[in-house]
């Protein structure tokens, strides 16, 4: 073979040296093919399209120019005449085709050949008849090599397509003529795909390559794909640099390539490569080119055809072999011969490897999403480097935008070692190695092949890909810094407008983790020696017994429940230490879970259990609404104690149970359940009106001393008095509690708040009485509608017989931290600025007292708010005189909006309700579903509320079905993926949607659990700098650059700094209005299947329906092309086309809204 291929001094070598060569290409060839030339000396021309102005490989180039200003993105680099004219026009020598594009296009290197310009490539007859897939069959039958069977030349219809898959059975294959790289190609396996596949692969064959002609073969399945490099130059040497393993394939794409190949044998390898020579010789081949074979499982290898170009896996073979082919490529174009001292190579036997080499290519390809193109903007890129790693990259840096139009390569990681294992562990480390940050990429993927068994081995074929899905589980890493500056940038954009006030920073004190061990309180007397042991415990003692509020009523009353759980826990050691002599903390229940989820987007559950964790020595306690839980409308029996059983088991130890209406019957299952979990049952009456009054009978002295006795016979543990409205007088308590203390023989625990400025004086009157046991917050959340200030009862009974033991001084520490939290949290904060006395006259709970006003101005009344408070008193009057505590407050506050919006007053109700639809929070409570008040219901009103509803007289939770926790777990599970925890089901059983919600907002948006509040509720201003926390161990340093001005859609580009990286977040402005925008583009609700999205960017090749057509699940309606690949557009639901929203030919967007159904 070597006197065939090496012919020395046959012809006259004639050297043309290139001073100017143009890259008819683009991307990372482009860029490779520059370098090369760049090291000969020889001055570089680029040529981009409109869309690759900002592309990286133009700037690479000496010079650049743009073609195709009235062509698609594509036909730009398909214009033969232009590109040539601009040659010519230039004083080019030389143009090098790349891959892809022109680069197998006859018509264009005869073009360049009548033009004068050399061609780096083979001569237009060379191309003709081995480019042409049909043709090379010809070329291979003539030298002997063995090919598939097939039809030696272009179908000419569908029919002769349906024919011969016919006569040669099934599976096919569809080849483009002109084509590679996967495009225009399809496997056929059945006679009803043929037909649609055959346009499709026409259809995407023309958009390529510009012609559209296909041929038909047997297919072979599941065979190695093995291609073998040839080099050969203008006097007849040809020579083989070896071959390449591209059995990895997805849709006829190769995506790793690897030499040598670990399945020939050495006689294999030396006859495939003997006949890719045979091929190539046969048309005197010169310039580089690869020819390509099948070996099926017995070793034979056939031929397919060959590429008349350079490949993009050439880099494997120029590691192993130190040849560099592009160069190779224009020396052979100049003249040069292969043996010649330029090119170096004497003839066959001096080419040798060494070693192994595997190529990655990374791509802007969503696996997870059946490898989708993705499209936007780099906003971080580092890549991989080291020993034995090569990188040849195309647009891939900071900042690239990533458009829909092109090939998705963004750089092709080269790996090569001793070993094959060494080459592929070095892969992996340079995977690793790579971050890629706004545009999803293949690198999982790509990870996960090479960690594949059958990947070690080398046996993969053609088929490993689709063999093993599994290769798809993409568990795409989680983009926390883009999740982060999207919340940061809305917040800017949406919310703060950029501006932010100033806080100070709240000191703590460090308190070590081994003192908090060392403590003892509450906490262990419960734990070692039960529930009725701290009951006596608290009865005995003559100090009077405090319960902290601060975490829990006090920042509800005050800030609407929205004091997140990093301020607390930052403060919990301290709290722990110089709280250790409190009675309990109140930290947890009331609109902890609601606000949690909702609004903070917390975890509840993991607020106990960290707080459990920082303070383990105070008795923890909650609120619980015994037929509600912690929730606002009635739950099955089951649900009740489920709820009360786990929060026991995560923490909590006290458990303050109370029913708005003080029924009884209302609040037997919470303290059942809770004895039953050993845990300290604190049951609670509720106080209203004045017990001073005399003429005022209904909830008099004795009606509180006889609830109580029936309280304690039921089994509490402590006595409540629940003052939520700060209604108990100074003289009411000590009258109240003096007789309470001669009736009970358990302690007595008075929660109240300080609405009217009284407070304080309640509690010292109740602690002279003899009271065991009070609530109260640390002063700077203490007064107005919170509780009296624990540091001044603190210090007004200290050195007397009430002395509460607790050190001054450190809960001073304690109230100065909480000093400087709430600044943070003062927008939600009512305008109630000063104590109100007028809260005797209105009887309303605190948090309704400061809340009723902007409720009233929601409904367009603040002008009517001094008649709305007088409303809610004759209210309360008008249904009996009840108990207002959550949800009965609320029964009274909707209905006295409600009266005064309808001109109605207690009167007159009774004529003009007949037909009226009253608010359902007052229907709920007429039908017994809150409860059963003291006295009953007032008939008459209850008839004309109800109309024909009757009402009900027992439980309204042993009326409901059992709650299916185990259907609400396979739920969580199959549909959330969440574990189903006791917990998480119970969460759900409580507040389902509230609770998908949350989930579901968590995993788009991003957990910011351990933020700063600062941040959390006020962002950034421009120029500011701050460290988040995402998680223990993860710290961003994160810097505002920039808000830039709306384009035209709407959107702000948000410009941050993190970690020192510049990233940059489109975010749309809620407020923009644009008065001359004709169309703004509708995007599919990603929740609505009825709502068809492009899956992809890209544009509409193809319209399969029409509207008012019938289609069913799983049915195509369009078909996009993205980057020179067609994908459909799937409804996932059987429906009706309402309407089309796009044209075929129009660009969309990812999300763009496609079709509606109905």
């Amino acid at each position: 073979m070597e006197e065939i291929i090496m012919r020395k001094d046959i012809k006259k070598r004639n050297i043309k040296k290139f001073k100017r060569v143009l890259v008819a290409n683009r991307g990372e060839i482009a860029i490779r093919v520059f370098r090369a030339c760049q090291e000969l000396g020889i001055r570089t021309v680029a040529i981009y399209s409109e869309e690759d102005r900002n592309s990286l490989f133009r700037f690479k180039a000496d010079e650049s120019y743009q073609i195709g200003a009235d062509k698609t993105p594509v036909a730009a680099y398909l214009s033969i005449n232009e590109i040539i004219d601009l040659a010519k026009a230039k004083g080019v020598d030389a143009i090098h085709p790349g891959y892809g594009f022109l680069a197998e296009n006859t018509e264009f290197a005869k073009a360049c050949e009548e033009a004068g310009i050399e061609f780096i490539g083979p001569t237009h007859e060379m191309m003709d008849q081995l480019g042409d897939k049909i043709k090379s069959k010809l070329v291979a039958a003539k030298v002997g090599v063995p090919s598939i069977p097939g039809i030696d030349k272009a179908i000419e219809s569908e029919e002769q397509a349906v024919d011969f898959a016919d006569r040669c059975g099934y599976p096919v294959m569809l080849k483009a003529a002109a084509g590679g790289g996967g495009r225009g190609m399809r496997i056929v396996r059945n006679r009803e795909d043929i037909v649609n596949e055959f346009r499709r692969a026409k259809s995407e064959a023309a958009t390529a390559f510009g012609i559209d002609d296909i041929f038909i073969e047997k297919y072979l399945e599941n065979p190695k794909h093995i291609e073998v490099q040839v080099l050969g130059d203008k006097y007849g040497n040809i020579v083989h640099l070896y071959e390449r393993d591209c059995s990895i394939q997805r849709r006829h794409q190769k995506v790793i390539e690897f030499t040598p190949s670990l399945v020939l044998t050495e006689e294999q390898r030396q006859a495939i490569c003997a006949d890719a020579l045979r091929i190539a010789g046969a048309v005197d081949y010169r310039s580089a080119g690869t020819v390509e074979f099948l070996v099926d499982k017995q070793g034979n290898h056939y031929f397919i055809e060959m590429n008349p170009r350079i490949q993009v896996e050439h880099t494997v073979t120029e590691v192993v072999t130190g040849i560099d082919i592009v160069q190779s490529q224009i020396l052979v174009a100049e003249g040069y011969a292969l043996d010649s001292a330029e090119i170096g190579i004497k003839g066959q036997d001096d080419i040798r490897t060494s070693g192994y080499a595997i190529q990655c290519r990374i791509t802007t390809e969503d696996p997870g999403s059946g490898f989708a193109p993705d499209t936007g903007t780099i906003e971080l890129y580092r890549s991989a480097s080291g020993y034995g790693i090569r990188l040849d990259g195309g647009n891939a840096f900071t900042g690239a935008v990533i458009s829909p139009y092109y090939d998705s390569l963004l750089v092709k990681i080269t790996a090569s070692a001793l070993t094959f294992d060494g080459a592929r562990r070095k892969a992996i480390r340079a995977l690793r190695e790579t971050q890629i940050k706004g545009v999803k990429t293949n690198i999982g993927f790509i990870l996960n092949v090479l960690n594949h068994p059958q990947f070690e081995e080398g046996t993969c074929n053609t088929g490993f890909i689709s063999a093993n899905p599994e290769l798809m589980d993409i568990r795409t890493k989680e983009d926390k810094e883009l999740k982060l500056i999207t919340f940061l940038g809305n917040k800017a954009v949406n919310e703060t407008k950029g501006k932010k006030p100033q806080f100070d920073v709240p000191s703590f004190p460090h308190v070590t983790e081994r003192t908090v061990k060392q403590l003892k309180g509450t906490k262990q007397i419960l734990d070692e020696e039960g529930p009725e042991a701290v009951s006596r415990w608290a009865l005995a003692q003559q100090k009077l017994l405090i319960t902290d509020t601060t975490m829990r009523d006090a920042q509800q009353s005050l800030m609407a429940t929205r004091v997140r759980t990093v301020d607390m826990e930052k403060i919990a050691p301290a709290t722990a230490l110089f709280g250790k002599d409190l009675f309990s903390l109140e930290m947890w229940g009331g609109a902890t879970f609601d606000t949690s989820y909702r609004f903070l987007r917390e975890d509840p559950w993991e607020r106990l259990e960290t707080l459990r964790r920082l303070i383990p020595n105070v008795m923890f306690q909650m609120l619980i609404r015994g037929s509600n839980a912690v929730g606002y409308k009635n739950y099955p029996d089951n649900v009740i104690r489920e709820f009360v059983k786990q929060a026991a088991k995560a923490g909590i130890d006290v458990f303050r149970i109370f029913d708005s209406l003080n029924w009884t019957e209302g609040m037997k299952i919470a303290l059942d359940e809770t004895l039953k979990q050993n845990k300290l049952a604190e049951v609670c009456i509720c106080y209203t009106g004045d017990i001073l009054d005399k003429t005022r009978t209904k909830y008099n002295l004795h009606y509180y001393t006889r609830l109580a006795r029936e309280l304690q016979a039921e089994g509490a543990h402590i006595i409540c008095i629940k003052d939520m409205s700060g209604l108990l007088k100074p003289m009411a308590a000590r009258e109240l509690i003096g007789e309470l203390k001669q009736e009970l023989k358990i302690p007595i625990h008075l929660h109240t708040h300080d609405t009217s400025g009284n407070g304080i004086a309640t509690v010292l009157m109740a602690a002279q009485a003899g009271i065991d046991i009070i609530d109260a917050s640390f002063n700077s959340m203490a007064g107005l509608t919170s509780q009296p200030g624990l540091n001044s009862i603190v210090a007004a009974l200290e050195h007397s017989v009430r002395d509460t033991g607790i050190e001054f001084e450190g809960i001073q520490q304690l109230s100065e931290y909480w000093r400087d939290v709430r600044p943070v949290y003062a927008q939600f904060e009512s305008g109630l600025r000063t104590p109100s006395a007028e809260i005797y006259k209105y009887e309303m709970p605190g948090g309704q007292y400061s809340n009723l006003k902007a409720q009233v101005d929601s409904f367009g009344l603040g002008h009517r708010f001094a008649e709305v408070k007088e409303m809610y008193r004759m209210v309360n009057l008008m249904l009996g005189d009840i108990i207002k505590v959550t949800p009965t407050s609320k029964v009274v506050g909707d209905t006295a909006i409600f009266m005064i919006q309808n001109d109605m007053t207690p009167e007159n109700i009774l004529e003009k309700g007949k037909n009226v639809d009253f608010p359902d929070s007052l229907v709920s409570f007429m039908e017994g579903m809150i409860g059963q008040p003291l006295g009953g219901f007032p008939k008459k009103l209850q008839k004309l509320v109800l109309k024909d509803k009757e009402p009900i007289t027992v439980r309204a939770g042993g009326l409901l079905e059992p709650e299916d926790f185990e259907a609400d777990r396979e739920h969580l599970v199959r549909d959330f993926a969440l574990k189903g925890t006791p917990q998480e089901v119970v969460s759900y059983a409580i507040y389902p949607k509230v609770f998908e919600d949350y989930i579901s907002s968590v995993r788009r948006e991003g957990s910011f659990r351990h933020m700063g509040s600062d941040i959390f509720f006020h962002g950034l201003e421009e120029g500011e700098t701050c460290e988040v926390k995402l998680e223990e161990g993860k710290v961003l340093i994160v810097r505002l650059i920039e808000i830039r001005d709306s384009d035209s859609e709407g959107f702000r580009e948000v410009v941050f700094e993190v970690n020192g990286n510049r990233r940059v977040v489109r975010i749309r402005d809620k407020d923009f209005k644009d008065s001359m925008a004709v169309a703004v583009t509708r995007y599919a609700d990603e929740e609505d299947p009825m709502e068809i999205g492009a899956n992809i960017p890209g544009a509409v090749v193809k319209i399969l329906v029409k509207e008012g057509e019938e289609i069913e699940a799983n049915e195509p309606i369009a078909v996009l092309e993205a980057m020179k690949m067609e994908t459909n557009i799937i409804s996932t639901v059987r429906g009706t086309v309402d309407k089309i929203f796009v044209k075929e030919g129009q660009q969309v967007k990812a999300g763009e809204m496609i079709a509606v159904l109905k």
